[in-house]
């Protein structure tokens, strides 16, 4: 019996190993291909809108697989769904590289963005079933480590290949290494099973997902995700005309956010996911307030503070799904993590109608070049300080939604009553 745990435990932490290096590859298809844009732009004779529709066929990608994934994960088998991400990343790769046209761009783009969104679809669960309790919140905070973590290193190489004249051709070839490392690590291994039976069943999983808290916390992924992504779009722009170096700003938060989440489970431990969950939003809405008035140096410091505050935003909104909405299973994690992407999408062009509006209303106030671009700038950062902050309201209703609930478990499992589920 303890030789098959420790089979169990070693073939886990295998899984383990393999989602991180999948996740990897998503953050090197996000960091080098954004790396590389300029040179397939020159290359290929793109437009800035057509670079701008290759892009968004990652995000496009992105949560179609992750709510397919979802919903056929206890269907099909975490396995079949890395084995399609495997396929799905592979020949986007291949077709990057040698497509060599605009249509074949955003074939390969699409194919990158579906293999991106199976490695969630698939790993988050998997997480969720192979650990427990604290052990697992540490595991899914290591498991996301790897998106910033890996945008770190992604970037650093391909300004080592740009800077060093090698192809974008080679850069793209890059992304198959972790690629082929997963593949392997998953060769031949069988995934765990759904810990709760209800858990295993779709009609389980929606009437999990039609409860008020799970709904709440759809409103707060959609939020949350917005804080996340919504600054970091435009900060770089905005705060290059400020005095700071966006570069330097971009490896503070993501290396920041690395480390955070890989001591995210003793933080967890200490304060629960909806602690930490306040927290952050607290730290994040300073962090974005911090980025709408200050300048120069001061913009570092306000990177700190915003890095802190997001960096455990995604891992515990989809391990709070995990751990106190367990019966939503798969599907409700994938359905979590495609509302922050679809929500990150449908508020780009939101905010890129604030900044216009921001930008006329300063050239009205007679400012000019890069005193317009940094005032506008700071104007719509300052708008967007009201996500983190709504989000401070609702995670405090949150936290005593949770402690409430906890009570009455309590209570119930003293008396011997059935307890109630979250």
């Amino acid at each position: 019996m303890e030789n098959s745990n420790d089979q169990q435990k070693t073939n886990a932490n295998r899984l383990f190993y393999g989602s991180c290096f999948a996740l990897i590859t998503t953050a090197f298809s996000f960091s080098i291909r954004a790396g590389i844009l300029p040179q397939l732009g020159e290359e290929l004779s793109l437009s800035a809108e057509q670079l701008g529709f290759i892009n968004s066929m990652w995000f496009f990608g992105f949560p179609i697989s992750m709510v397919i994934g979802g919903l056929i994960y206890h269907k099909v088998g975490g396995k079949a769904i890395m084995q399609f991400a495997f396929f799905a990343h592979a020949l986007g790769i291949i077709l990057t590289i040698y497509s060599g046209s605009y249509v074949g761009l955003l074939i390969s783009t699409l194919l990158i963005g579906l293999g991106n969104g199976c490695t969630e679809a698939a790993c988050n669960p998997m997480i969720a079933d192979a650990y427990s309790g604290t052990r697992m919140s540490r595991m899914m905070n290591r498991f996301h480590m790897w998106f910033p973590g890996g945008i770190v290193i992604g970037s650093l190489v391909s300004k080592f290949m740009t800077d060093a004249g090698l192809s974008w051709e080679t850069q793209i070839w890059v992304i198959m290494i972790p690629t082929l490392i997963y593949a392997y690590l998953y060769f031949g291994q069988s995934w765990p099973k759904a810990k709760i039976e209800a858990a295993a069943t779709l009609s389980g999983n929606l009437k999990a997902m039609v409860s008020p808290l799970f709904i709440f916390m759809i409103v707060c992924m959609s939020l949350t995700a917005i804080s996340e992504f919504g600054p970091q779009q435009w900060v770089g722009l905005i705060l290059a005309k400020s005095g700071a170096e966006p570069m330097i700003i971009l490896a503070l938060v993501t290396g920041l956010m690395a480390v955070a989440r890989y001591f995210g489970g003793e933080v967890v431990h200490k304060f629960d996911q909806t602690g930490v969950l306040l927290g952050s939003a607290v730290l994040a809405t300073i962090g974005i307030y911090l980025f709408s008035t200050q300048t120069g140096t001061m913009a570092y410091v306000a990177a700190i503070f915003f890095a802190l505050g997001i960096a455990y935003f995604w891992p515990n909104m989809i391990g709070f799904i995990a751990d106190k909405i367990p019966k939503s299973g798969a599907l409700g994690m994938s359905i979590i993590g495609a509302v922050g992407m679809f929500s990150s999408s449908i508020f780009q062009p939101i905010i890129g109608g604030w900044i216009d509006a921001d930008k006329a209303e300063a050239a009205a106030a007679g400012f000019t070049g890069d005193e317009l671009e940094l005032v506008s700038g700071q104007a719509t950062l300052g708008t967007m300080v009201a996500f983190p902050a709504i989000l401070i309201v609702l995670f405090t209703i949150l936290w005593f939604w949770v402690k409430k609930r906890k009570s009455t478990n309590a209570a119930e499992a003293t008396s011997g009553q059935p307890v109630t589920d979250y």
